[in-house]
């Protein structure tokens, strides 16, 4: 991909690009909306990600290129607003952009700009937090800036929630910009505080992808936000992250249903958070798929984030042996399941999973054996 970057930006601006980066998809291991709740999350960087080359360009014009569209997106610095249509993906580092001034950041004062990917987008891998990181790093190799990592996450996540419009929390950005080959990112949201947790030896990644609906821009995802908030005021609390699951249940009768099951899911899921990190320090990766399959069971009854395609798939995977276990990773409402795995699933039981898969639905997923990557960085070239 690197070598592609470079030679797609030259051949799109007629010379070498000033700067690259690099920024990495990741999967949500544990942690199924909790972020924006003020709760704790577990994710791992992934091996594939989002490549940024960029050069400065004449003052007032930023122009956007990508690999997988035609054409060049120019829009002028005096008009730099929120793009519709086929120029949505625009908004992501246009978002990133309009936010250096935001943060009080040297801006670019023109741009040229390309950006590639080897990630599969909609599979709930978080393209976009990798273009929002890879964006950023770009923009600083061309001013000069060197902010510390927690504040690129955040500008990151900034750019999404009030840009881009999608009310994200920290984990998508985080993961993406503190990841570390073999280990997974910890992350206490209301710090935020990022940590790397070692991943176990023997264990792997496998992402089905469903290639159904995950646009959390279409308002499902902020529903769910706005659901968590009244959950929250409802209960007296600031953050659902403020409770425990026996609190919650003590305060059942204050909420509709509907909330209460959105709590439950949250308040619950963080307390899954807690256990999965015990048991991944002492090596009890059984007890851990049970924890993950748990969350996904969660996601299905109580959050309702879930598909029957993802259904169908974790149940099946949950039946294969040298499964541990399995849930939707990312936002949810399609996308993509992760399957955790001992080193003896292999390929053969991927297909066997993608061919049940097809027979139920018509189509096959896209499978993916991920490793562990580290995150986001400028590169030199």
């Amino acid at each position: 991909m690197k070598e592609l970057a470079i030679t797609r930006f030259t051949q799109i601006y007629g010379h070498a690009p000033a700067v690259l980066a690099r920024a990495p998809g990741r999967i949500e291991f544990i942690g199924n909306h909790t972020d924006y709740n003020g709760g704790t999350v577990l994710g791992a960087a992934i091996d594939l990600g989002v490549w940024v080359a960029a050069a400065p360009a004449p003052a007032g014009l930023l122009h956007f290129a990508t690999e997988s569209q035609r054409g060049i997106v120019t829009v002028p610095v005096s008009a730099a607003g929120k793009q519709v249509g086929a120029q949505r993906w625009v908004n992501y580092p246009l978002g990133v952009w309009t936010s250096f001034r935001e943060f009080g950041w040297r801006q670019p004062d023109g741009l040229e700009y390309l950006v590639c990917s080897d990630l599969p987008v909609g599979a709930g891998l978080s393209s976009s937090a990798a273009i929002e990181l890879a964006s950023a790093l770009a923009y600083l190799g061309l001013t000069g800036g060197n902010p510390a990592r927690e504040e690129i996450v955040k500008l990151g996540r900034h750019a999404e929630n009030n840009f881009v419009g999608v009310p994200c929390g920290i984990l998508d950005q985080g993961v993406s910009g503190f990841g570390r080959k073999n280990h997974l990112v910890f992350i206490d949201c209301r710090g935020p505080r990022f940590e790397t947790v070692p991943m176990p030896a023997g264990a792997h990644f496998w992402v089905f992808n469903t290639h159904t609906k995950h646009a959390l821009i279409d308002g499902l995802y902020a529903a769910r936000h706005r659901e968590c908030m009244e959950a929250a005021r409802g209960l007296g609390v600031a953050l659902l992250a403020d409770l425990t699951p026996a609190q919650l249940e003590q305060k059942r009768a204050l909420l509709p249903e509907v909330n209460y099951r959105r709590a439950k899911h949250v308040i619950e899921e963080i307390d899954r958070v807690a256990r999965v990190q015990v048991a991944l320090a002492s090596g009890d990766l059984a007890s851990v798929g049970r924890l993950l399959t748990a969350s996904h069971r969660s996601s299905q009854t109580q959050f309702e984030n879930s598909t029957p395609e993802l259904d169908f798939l974790v149940e099946t995977l949950s039946e294969t042996p040298h499964v541990y276990g399995a849930r939707l990773t990312g936002g949810g409402f399609g996308g993509a399941v992760m399957a955790f795995t001992d080193a003896e699933f292999s390929a053969s039981g991927a297909a066997q999973v993608a061919d049940a898969y097809a027979f139920r639905f018509g189509s096959r997923p896209d499978v993916l054996h991920c490793e562990t990557g580290d995150g986001a960085a400028r590169v030199d070239f």
